[in-house]
């Protein structure tokens, strides 16, 4: 039984998803948040360290002398130095797809409130609108099928996968792209898809991957999804093709910096819908990924780590 510190908390449960659990490994410190002055100091004699967001790289981690494992309470790894923990011996495990049904589930909620206006039919209702009516059905708003249109998938891990289960059973047609697929598929997607939802990772390849020249090249009204990373999207180029109408719109839940910046470009841009961060967050999903984190632990205190991720 060793020592194990959560340096961010409040960045997975703010009371409904219990922490203590893992008072069960070791003597447990848990943190709401921790400022990267603060990190050091806290890791210092810790055996495990369990976060979500917060920066570990050589500076801070290499007086952790007692560190042996770092739990991520996340898929995505770029906070940690992997290769400085690897030259360590530190074992780093991420949690795996805890969240592809949710991210799946957020992808298509958004989706189908800007086919269905749904924001704007609900604001309609709560202003009185509907009580004013001479006819029984108020269609002020566009709304449009799903049914026949082509949703380009970028990125085709489990949630692109999760994605394009979903998009047929409303028989859609799936575009998926890879970093294997052909440039001409790529080309076929940008040009004929309706809607462009991106679910890839955050890597040299794909930052800024939708710029200018990107936008230029979707389909005029095409609307486009963002649940994976900010950094994917260089976001002037997104205020330029939704302003100039080459896009219908964007759904936007992931920005290059969290939370949102007050001088955030894509703030108050029209036609866009945002939403903080959240489509991993469904309570049930928060449940699952505090199961694999213990899972990861267990099994690396057996000798068998999971999840290894350097």
């Amino acid at each position: 039984m060793g020592k194990i510190a959560i340096l961010d908390g409040k960045t997975i449960s703010e009371g409904n998803v219990d922490l203590s659990v893992f008072a069960e490994l070791g003597e447990l410190i848990v943190y709401d948040l921790t400022p990267a002055e603060c990190v050091a100091e806290r890791i210092a004699d810790v055996e495990y360290i369990l976060c979500n967001k917060v920066v570990l790289n050589e500076s801070n981690l290499k007086d952790a002398k007692k560190l042996k494992f770092i739990g991520l309470f996340a898929t995505g790894y770029n906070n940690i130095d992997v290769d400085y923990c690897a030259k360590r011996g530190i074992v780093v495990a991420n949690a795996g797809s805890y969240s592809t049904a949710a991210v799946a589930q957020h992808t298509f909620a958004l989706i189908l409130n800007h086919y269905n206006s749904i924001s704007k039919y609900e604001k309609y209702v709560a202003d009185g609108e509907w009580q004013k009516c001479e006819t029984f059905s108020a269609f002020t708003y566009p709304m449009h099928e799903l049914m026949g249109k082509t949703i380009g998938i970028v990125g085709y891990g489990t949630i692109g996968k999760e994605v394009a289960k979903i998009a047929e059973a409303f028989n859609m047609k799936v575009i998926p792209y890879t970093r294997k697929s052909a440039k001409e598929e790529w080309e076929k997607l940008l040009h004929e898809s309706d809607i462009v939802t991106v679910h890839c990772p955050l890597n040299e390849e794909s930052a800024g991957m939708f710029n200018r020249r990107t936008f230029e090249k979707f389909k005029d009204g095409a609307y486009f999804v963002n649940t994976a990373r900010g950094g994917v999207v260089v976001d002037e180029d997104l205020v330029w093709a939704l302003e100039s109408g080459k896009l219908s719109g964007a759904a936007i839940d992931v920005l290059a910096t969290e939370p949102m910046p007050k001088d955030c470009k894509l703030y108050g841009v029209k036609g866009i819908t945002f939403t903080p961060h959240v489509a991993w967050a469904p309570i049930e999903t928060r449940q699952r990924l505090i199961g694999i984190v213990m899972d990861n632990i267990r099994s690396f205190n057996e000798g068998n780590p999971k999840n290894k991720v350097n």
